[in-house]
């Protein structure tokens, strides 16, 4: 069994929270389904609007799948999202792939 099938087991037997969502997220975007991979982020992020790392991996999901325009808001919205919390790595992070995309 993958990873990815224990995580959508896990789903499936009504254990969803932000982290399972993140998990399955990185695991789709590693496998090469970055369009997956961004519908279980979105969700980790409604779940749980203060996870920088999950809008992170959003915006690079959302990049990779071509949607340009939702990646750059995903890195805004995590980018607030990191300094409320106090995150300045994530912030710096989120910044560095916000200006490539704006520059691209």
């Amino acid at each position: 069994m993958t990873l990815i099938q224990r995580f959508e087991t896990l789903l499936a037997e009504g254990k969803d929270n932000a982290l399972l969502r993140f998990g399955l997220g990185g695991e789709y975007l590693k496998a090469g389904d970055a369009a997956r991979a961004a519908e279980h982020l979105r969700q980790a992020t409604r779940q749980d609007p203060g996870y920088s790392a999950a809008w992170k991996l959003l915006g690079k999901a959302l990049a990779e799948h071509g949607d340009v325009e939702a990646a750059k808001v995903a890195y805004r919205d995590g980018i607030a999202a990191a300094e409320t919390k106090g995150d300045k790595q994530a912030v710096k992070e989120m910044t560095v792939f916000l200006r490539r995309l704006e520059k691209a």
